[in-house]
């Protein structure tokens, strides 16, 4: 494999892990403040399919960007609803999510274009276009700093550019803020929370609501970005890898995004490197596509060691009289 071969799979990592990253920072923030959310995969489902309607109606991307979020945000609203005010339990509300989401965006979009639970492709202005770093043509020759410069680091999309600075944003929120230090505190012990006069309802809704918008932007990276449209089922389990990724990294930012960049990475291969010849055993195709889900349930399993979660994930809060 020559050097240029593995910028072009880094670089496809970093694309693939992006909708990832976003998902998993969500689920950060939703879980570190005691609401566990398994509807990831619906909300980014949701907002693909509206970010991609609209931008296909209207032209603009940034308006299908801003559809997505309010999608997105519209079921995080749901979610905090079920859970936080009638004290539901949090899995079957993230799981009624994902099955809304997953019949009502086929059903609309068959409604709305016809076109077999599709959209319009996506052509223009309804698209995030690549931005070009400058000189990037110009060192693309110089070897090893070019090929990273030109190829790996220039070229993406805004949205790719968001995601990574996220990770350092959302660090410095969790543990440089005062709201991030009620926020993780809220997770482990909302009642010590409560006792210093602060809104344990409030700040686990502000955090589903940070939720909703992240996978607002993921879902609509997948529609106008990655892809040029939205067809069903088009997250792919994505929602589930990415807290497959969270728990992997045991709840922390930085871990989480090398989490990402690792199942960015075996997606990679998977697209790069069909039927791999490894000394005359052919490894099939369908074998590298599934690793990413094998990845997943060995994490889930617990075989990469004990990830604690915060101890009030999951346990809705009553009030003490």
């Amino acid at each position: 494999m020559d050097f240029l071969t593995i910028i072009q799979v880094l670089d496809s990592t970093v694309r693939l892990a992006t909708p990832l990253l976003l998902a998993c920072l969500a689920g950060l923030f939703s879980e570190r403040a005691g609401i566990f959310d398994i509807g990831l995969e619906g909300k980014m489902l949701m907002s693909a399919f509206f970010s991609a309607a609209v931008a296909a109606v209207t032209g603009s991307v940034w308006l299908g960007l801003l559809a997505g979020i309010a999608a997105s945000l519209l079921l995080a609203g749901l979610h905090g609803l079920a859970s936080i005010t009638f004290r539901g339990n949090q899995l079957i509300s993230g799981v009624a999510i994902n099955f809304l989401a997953a019949g009502m965006t086929v059903l609309i979009a068959q409604d709305w274009f016809q076109q077999g639970g599709r959209t319009p492709s996506l052509i223009g202005g309804g698209r995030f276009g690549p931005i070009d770093w400058p000189l990037s043509e110009t060192l693309a020759n110089v070897p090893v700093i070019g090929p990273v410069y030109a190829e790996l680091l220039s070229g993406h999309s805004i949205l790719v550019y968001v995601a990574f600075l996220a990770v350092p944003a959302t660090w410095w929120v969790l543990f440089r803020t005062r709201f991030g230090l009620r926020l993780r505190a809220v997770g482990e012990n909302p009642a010590a929370v409560d006792t210093a006069g602060v809104s344990v309802v409030g700040l686990r809704y502000a955090a589903v609501m940070i939720c909703g918008v992240l996978c607002g932007i993921a879902g609509a990276y997948l529609a106008t970005a990655l892809q040029a449209g939205f067809v069903k089922d088009m997250t792919a389990g994505r929602g589930f890898i990415a807290l497959a990724a969270l728990i992997f990294a045991k709840w922390r930012p930085w871990h989480a995004m090398w989490a990402c960049l690792l199942f960015g990475l075996l997606q990679a291969i998977a697209l790069r490197f069909q039927n791999i010849d490894l000394g005359g055993v052919v490894i099939p195709v369908q074998v590298m596509d599934a690793l990413p889900y094998v990845l997943t349930v060995v994490i889930l399993a617990g075989f990469v060691g004990k990830a604690i979660p915060p101890r009030a994930g999951g346990e809705p809060y009553v009030k003490e009289r």
